[in-house]
């Protein structure tokens, strides 16, 4: 992946996506949302795009989807503090509804210009494991269509040695009716967020805890 010409600190970053107009999605969300985290950081986790609730305050992963996502750190062992969360695209692609706003999926002339971002973010952050939460963010670092079923945790190494995993999205858990595959959902997340840390810290054991 090739570093960015000019990677900003950290905490100008935010100010720096409010201004972002590389593609048309500012024009219908309330703020742009950048990363946040310590850095550096060894584990870096990259989701789609900013939910409704993101979109109002400016963090990612704040809503439903990182309610399950905090869960599933707590019960992987890991401390949310030391990672670095961002999203693939940094405005909520929406459809108005009435007073609801309707989650769309970002498409690829989007995700590929918001790139730009995501590298800035990964030059600064230095991480030596990003997990990619989906099909959008697993397409945004790898740069091509990923099926999630197929390279679901396996581990690929990046151009630059950083090492990527690929795994479900934490409102995919959220979408399944059905309990058991609710659980055997969620057990995959959590499973592979402690496999990530263990990759990223070898020296910290994992300790998985999966809740029956």
């Amino acid at each position: 992946m090739p570093a960015p010409h000019r990677a900003p600190p950290i905490a100008d970053l935010w100010e720096e996506v409010q201004r972002c107009t590389r593609c048309p999605l500012y024009r219908d969300a309330t703020q742009g949302v950048a990363g946040e985290g310590g850095t550096p950081a060894a584990l870096m986790l990259v989701g789609e795009q900013p939910g409704d609730q993101e979109d109002r305050a400016g963090r990612p992963f704040v809503g439903p989807a990182g309610q399950i996502l905090d869960k599933a750190l707590t019960d992987a062992g890991v401390d949310r503090a030391r990672v670095f969360v961002t999203n693939a695209v940094k405005h909520f692609k929406n459809e108005p509804r009435g007073k609801r706003r309707l989650h769309r999926r970002p498409n690829t002339h989007e995700i590929d210009r918001c790139r730009w971002w995501l590298d800035h973010e990964i030059a600064i952050v230095r991480p030596k494991v990003i997990v990619a939460l989906g099909a959008t963010a697993a397409r945004s670092v790898l740069g091509r269509p990923v099926s999630v079923g197929r390279e679901r945790d396996a581990i690929h190494i990046l151009p630059d040695g950083t090492k990527l995993m690929i795994t479900l999205h934490p409102s995919y858990v959220l979408r399944l009716r059905d309990a058991p595959a609710r659980r055997a959902a969620y057990d995959q997340l959590v499973a592979a967020l402690g496999q990530a840390d263990a990759a990223a810290d070898p020296a910290r054991k994992a300790t998985t805890r999966l809740v029956a």
